[in-house]
């Protein structure tokens, strides 16, 4: 058994990238879209190193993460990648390299409720971000 805690960012980021995305096409398929090219664009707007980014960052402004999320999100957000930013800053794929680093966290750890509540949280976010623009 691994203890997850001790996990680099990079893992749980790794893993929370798929986590993150199969919670966003569920929702999206659930919500009724089913033509792929459909799915994709909906799918960017959650997924997107820049939405990710937007997300974590009103998290924190909000105070919605404890600090044990906190300190995760930094862990991944200060870990050390080899791959580069495609279409965006630097700091913005850091940023969101956090924010899927969280999502592993929660999920390795198996808090589901919180994953979801966090989940949800983004998915209110974007659709409410969505219907101003």
């Amino acid at each position: 058994m691994t203890d997850y805690k001790q996990l680099n960012g990079l893992a749980l980021a790794y893993v929370g990238d798929a986590i993150y995305e199969t919670y966003i096409r569920d929702h999206l398929v659930r919500m009724g879209q089913t033509r792929p090219n459909k799915l994709h664009h909906q799918a960017t707007h959650y997924v997107s190193a820049k939405a990710q980014a937007m997300l974590i960052q009103k998290m924190l402004d909000t105070d919605l993460l404890t600090a044990e999320e906190v300190a995760i999100y930094r862990r991944g957000r200060n870990a050390k990648s080899y791959t580069s930013a495609k279409n965006t800053s630097i700091m913005t794929y850091r940023m969101s390299t956090g924010f899927e680093a969280l999502m592993g966290y929660l999920h390795l750890l198996e808090q589901k409720n919180r994953l979801e509540e966090l989940i949800t949280w983004c998915i209110k976010e974007v659709g409410e971000k969505n219907d101003r623009t």
